[in-house]
């Protein structure tokens, strides 16, 4: 198994590689361009990317990263404790992400944590809700036979919801199910990521089956 960690701080990326050593292959890149550039050449278990590279911006790295590969679990590294930063990281594709400083054995906590998520058995490829139908092989949603393009964390809620219909799903729960962390500071994530999906699966047909439980969070009816 192998970690890829983008990381130009020298000692950081060293103590990472360290602790990580006895259970992964850890290879470690300083700057976006080598990174992608290599990135392309082999497969990874899990991404660790910090934001602050010397050629360009981590973000962009992430972004080009997920437009090639949609399923390798992401984590960001970040100084930038900003709430606007975290939706904008999570939007552009990022599993999670870890505030500097921090201690090696919470981020690998964090690792396989996301692992775990990546090997838990497989659900039944087809999931069917009224005219909604998920096919969970190839990623795709249809609803009254039009196909629906869903982001991955917008696909991830979606399936969440109709997986719990009659259930009211918390924002902890939904933060839970489709991110590895769940701190409360992220919550309002959750709720933007039910306003891009209300956009696409609910707005343009008459019925609304994604519902506001107030105070709570989320529910589709059984």
């Amino acid at each position: 198994m192998k970690i890829l960690v983008i990381e130009d701080n020298q000692r950081l990326a060293e103590r990472i590689g360290y602790h990580f050593k006895k259970e992964y292959t850890v290879d470690i890149y300083a700057n976006g361009i080598e990174a992608i550039e290599n990135y392309k050449e082999h497969t990874y278990s899990v991404i660790i990317l910090d934001l602050g590279l010397p050629d360009m911006q981590g973000s962009e790295v992430c972004k080009h990263i997920r437009s090639r590969d949609d399923e390798t679990p992401l984590i960001i590294l970040t100084g930038n404790n900003a709430v606007s930063k975290r939706v904008e990281l999570l939007n552009a594709g990022a599993d999670d992400f870890l505030s500097k400083p921090f201690d090696v054995s919470e981020l690998k906590a964090r690792v396989n944590a996301l692992r775990r998520r990546g090997t838990q058995l497989k659900i039944k490829p087809r999931i069917i809700y009224k005219d909604i139908e998920i096919d969970t092989e190839q990623h795709t949603v249809k609803r009254s036979n039009q196909e629906i393009t869903l982001r991955r964390k917008e696909f991830e809620i979606l399936q969440c919801l109709i997986q719990n219909k009659g259930r009211v799903m918390t924002r902890e729960m939904i933060m839970h199910h489709v991110w590895s962390a769940g701190s409360s500071s992220w919550l309002n994530t959750v709720d933007v990521h039910i306003k891009h999906l209300r956009d696409k699966i609910d707005k343009p047909f008459e019925a609304q089956y994604i519902k506001t439980s107030y105070g709570l969070g989320y529910k589709i009816e059984a």
